[in-house]
């Protein structure tokens, strides 16, 4: 089953709140009940992947810096990430949307303490219609990439910048439940 995979790693993780652990209930309800859930054609949702990407370069590996975009079409400040497309494989979704959107090439994955990439957030967020598009909900499990803040920028068409933060500065750019969710998860992994 090509769910399997993603529905291992969603039960291996572990929610950090009960808003979070409802959407990652939600999200494995969602996963086991679809089987085209990785598909933009399901209009109810779909589940996509993000990269919530920490500064680390082999000189300054404080990772208090994260990327942020801001997304052309929805006029907001997000991690990188979108649509699997069929994919099944949503850590590979996540570090391809990242690469896409911020032009980093040398994205590692991050995880447990033998560095196995594990899911680092799980969020469900509705996404409003547009032209001909219901409303529909994205099911979105993030992971959690290092990049070398000393590798440039390459700007896409889906974004309208694209920059380091520092992790006490996010609040200029948004105030997304989501975002300050994995603010604190990237603190607490960090020992604020």
């Amino acid at each position: 089953m090509h769910r399997q995979p993603l529905l291992t790693q969603l039960r291996r993780y572990q929610p950090t709140d009960p808003h979070e652990r409802t959407m990652w209930l939600n999200t494995i309800a969602f996963v086991e009940e679809n089987p085209d859930c990785f598909e933009r054609s399901l209009s109810v949702g779909h589940v996509t992947g993000s990269a919530w990407i920490v500064a680390q370069n082999p000189t300054q590996p404080d990772r208090t810096q994260v990327v942020l975009i801001h997304h052309r079409k929805l006029d907001r400040w997000f991690q990188p990430g979108g649509h699997a497309d069929g994919n099944p494989d949503i850590l590979a979704v996540a570090r391809q949307e990242a690469q896409e959107e911020t032009g980093l090439t040398q994205l590692t994955a991050l995880g447990s303490a033998d560095d196995t990439p594990e899911i680092f957030d799980v969020d469900v967020h509705l996404i409003p219609a547009r032209g001909t598009e219901p409303a529909h909900f994205h099911y979105d499990i993030r992971f959690l990439f290092r990049a070398n803040p000393l590798e440039p920028f390459v700007q896409s068409g889906e974004t309208k910048a694209i920059c380091w933060v520092d992790l006490q500065d996010i609040i200029r750019y948004t105030t997304e439940e989501s975002i300050e969710r994995m603010v604190k998860k990237t603190k607490v992994l960090l020992c604020f």
